[in-house]
């Protein structure tokens, strides 16, 4: 099993930056695929980035140019890199890792590849 730990988490005003960070420990392989997802009251999780087995990214539409997910699989940690935050990515931001590789898939959003292992949350509020 695969046990997540998010940090970074924090209030900002609109237009500002936040960095998340999410350790991994456990049986972790580097190949895993990962993400980050959110969440906000009332609505559905929605995936955020996703970085496949060969590190390619996936974002969604919504983040794209703005926020970068990267991975250090010497420290065994998955970040993800917001800028120029907007009211309306305030949510719970969770790490997650599916205990499988994952691959690139033309035209797919992060929402498409499923994870097995999820952390507890970390809350981005962002004000106007």
């Amino acid at each position: 099993q695969v046990q997540l730990e998010e940090s970074g988490g924090g209030s900002v005003q609109a237009g500002g930056s936040l960095s998340l960070s999410c350790a991994v420990s456990g049986k972790f392989y580097s190949h895993y695929c990962m993400g980050w997802f959110r969440q906000s009251p009332g609505k559905e999780r929605e995936g955020v980035a996703v970085v496949v087995s060969d590190g390619d990214r996936i974002y969604s539409d919504s983040v794209k140019g703005r926020f970068t997910i990267s991975k250090d699989n010497a420290k065994n940690t998955l970040y993800l890199k917001m800028n120029s935050l907007k009211v309306e990515d305030t949510a719970m931001y969770y790490c997650a890792a599916r205990r499988a590789a994952c691959y690139l898939v033309a035209d797919v959003g992060p929402d498409y590849y499923t994870m097995t292992d999820w952390g507890k949350g970390t809350q981005v509020t962002v004000s106007s």
